[in-house]
C-alpha cells in the first residue's frame, strides 16, 4: 500500500513538472512561430541532397570509372 501511494505522489510530481515547463515555454514564447522553425529544418534538408554528389553505380569516390578490387 505505501508503494501505491509513492508511485501517484511520483506520477503526481512528474505531472506538475511537465505543466510547469509548458507555462515556462509559454511564458518564453517558445512557440511563437513553428511555421517558419519547420521550412528552416525543410529548407536545409534540401541544401543537404543538392550540394552531396550523386555517384553513378560505376563511379567510384575518386572519380574514375574504373572498378578497384
Amino acid at each position: 500500500m505505501e508503494l501505491t501511494w509513492l508511485a501517484i505522489a511520483a506520477s503526481l510530481m512528474m505531472g506538475l513538472g511537465a505543466a510547469a515547463v509548458f507555462v515556462f515555454a509559454v511564458k518564453k514564447d517558445y512557440f511563437r512561430d513553428l511555421e517558419d522553425t519547420k521550412y528552416q529544418v525543410f529548407w536545409s534538408d534540401l541544401e543537404e541532397l543538392v550540394d552531396s554528389p550523386v555517384l553513378s553505380p560505376k563511379e567510384n569516390l575518386d572519380g574514375s570509372g574504373s572498378r578497384k578490387p
